[in-house]
């Protein structure tokens, strides 16, 4: 017996060993961001890379998607499984070291993805933003999402591309949603085979109209941080701002640099280089955050802001398509760039009389980060709140202070009545790397969660337990639950 655990013990340790160099290996091969090119995303809100793989694997996705299209229709989310060879594309250096760069290691692709088909003659789409599919995200210029736009095809300006609008990510309107009226810059994506676009996730985009004579596919996936930021995960070399870029906005630009870098806030910008042009709300409501004595001033306004516009959460807009993630107030975004300073006066509002306070205020105290750690004993109390998405935020909070710490709260949150609740419970179980029979027995549960979503958040959690019985769960779901690629309605056997 004492041979064979010591065999079992060899071998892991042998696997753990290829695991390991083979995720140096990837980070070695990755092609990593400058500096300057983070900061540029931090700005502009994209950064286009290409997966050069050769003409040839292109063409081969393409005719894979005109037969599946031809025959079967759009696959929707199983469009990879479908067509598993677009995995290649998101592991080739070039892709996966700009995603590294930007949400850091250990970032998970999304089970939300759709194949855009823009077809020959089709009048294009209006702006928008994306919603963060069946989850109720609040948007934040501290980014957690980011969206990629694959591109299987030579792509050309007359053929439909998907189109941005450059540096308007933090802006909660624009000049009109139809493309005709639409007074900012637009930027069209175009490129060879192979152009991957990576774009913050709040970016306002569309597809334009195809006027060729060639149908344009665009596979649009998804990519979510799963760790804090410690330090930079790119190629970097200096803290400072990089001369030459052009920036409306730069008190929240600085705030992303510094918070990405894993450092605190830097506050006293003004008076600065930092040229801010025409002044946004949102410009205004950091540049008030930076002084610690007008806190609960800010609060308070914050607090009347949020009460005012309770109306905007599920009202379905350009930037909230599916009434789901509204754009908050600008001083609920700028008490995060307050730090620590702003903890205690937030956090004594988790008991508000209107539980959209309370849920912005949660939500603010993720995105502080682990400074909130002060007020965590409020933060615990949250997440049992009476509605669901203070305590969805509080799950959310929890896991960016110390989720290994809280595992009460993230077993109880798997049985929640609320599906959003109990996905930000797993995306907390996945993060802090620990749990006991009582967690593991309601992640089994979540593996036949009534929400899709939640099925594969329930599936990552416990990949990402070094745990053997959580290990032995998730391949039984994933041998019961595997899709053959090649078996089809003409080729059933």
């Amino acid at each position: 017996m004492a041979g064979r655990t010591e065999l079992v013990a060899r071998t892991e340790n042998r696997i753990s060993g290829v695991c390991a160099e083979k995720g140096r290996k990837e980070m070695t091969q990755s092609k990593l961001m400058s500096d300057r090119e983070v900061q540029q995303f931090i700005v502009n809100g994209y950064t286009i890379v290409r997966a050069d793989m050769g003409a040839d694997f292109h063409e081969g996705v393409r005719k894979k998607l005109d037969h599946v299209f031809d025959e079967e229709g759009n696959p929707g989310n199983n469009i990879l499984p479908r067509v598993p060879e677009i995995r290649q594309v998101f592991d080739h250096p070039n892709v996966r070291g700009a995603l590294t760069s930007l949400l850091g290691e250990g970032y998970i692709l999304n089970p939300h993805r759709h194949c855009h088909l823009n077809p020959v003659s089709s009048p294009g789409q209006k702006w928008h933003k994306d919603c963060y599919v069946y989850d109720n995200n609040l948007r934040h210029p501290r980014f957690d999402w980011i969206l990629a736009f694959y591109y299987p095809q030579d792509t050309t300006a007359d053929m439909g591309p998907s189109a941005i609008l450059p540096g308007t990510q933090f802006h909660k309107t624009i000049s009109s949603a139809v493309a005709a009226e639409t007074k900012e810059p637009d930027l069209k994506v175009t490129g060879p085979e192979g152009t991957v676009a990576l774009i913050h996730f709040d970016s306002w985009h569309r597809a334009s109209a195809n006027r060729s004579q060639t149908n344009r596919y665009m596979l649009k996936f998804q990519f979510a941080r799963t760790q804090r930021h410690e330090s930079p995960t790119w190629d970097h070399r200096s803290a400072e701002w990089s001369p030459g870029i052009e920036d409306s906005q730069s008190l929240v630009s600085r705030d992303v640099w510094s918070w990405i870098r894993g450092e605190p806030s830097v506050v006293g910008l003004n008076g600065s280089d930092a040229s801010e042009g025409e002044e946004t709300e949102l410009s205004k409501a950091y540049k008030a955050a930076e002084s610690k004595s007008q806190i609960p001033e800010l609060v308070n306004r914050f607090c009347a802001d949020a009460i005012d516009t309770v109306e905007e959460t599920t009202a379905k807009t350009q930037d909230n398509a599916h009434g789901t993630n509204p754009t908050p107030v600008p001083l609920a975004c700028a008490l995060s760039h307050s730090g620590a300073a702003a903890v205690g006066e937030v956090a004594s509002r988790l008991d508000d009389p209107s539980w959209w306070v309370r849920a912005n205020c949660a939500h603010i105290l993720y995105k502080i980060g682990r400074d909130s750690g002060m007020a965590e004993d409020a933060v615990v109390r949250a997440a049992e709140d009476s509605h669901w998405w203070v305590r969805r935020n509080a799950l959310e909070a929890l896991g960016e202070i110390d989720p290994a710490g809280h595992l009460d709260q993230m077993t109880a949150g798997l049985a929640d009545p609320d599906y959003r609740v109990r996905r930000s419970a797993c995306l907390g179980i996945a993060i802090g790397g620990k749990a006991d029979w009582s967690a593991l027995e309601n992640l089994t549960s979540v593996l036949a969660d009534e929400n899709r979503y939640n099925r594969f958040y329930a599936a990552l959690a416990l990949s990402r337990l070094p745990i053997d019985c959580a290990r032995d769960l998730l391949m039984d779901d994933l041998f019961t639950a595997r899709w053959c690629p090649i078996t089809t309605k003409d080729d059933l056997y």
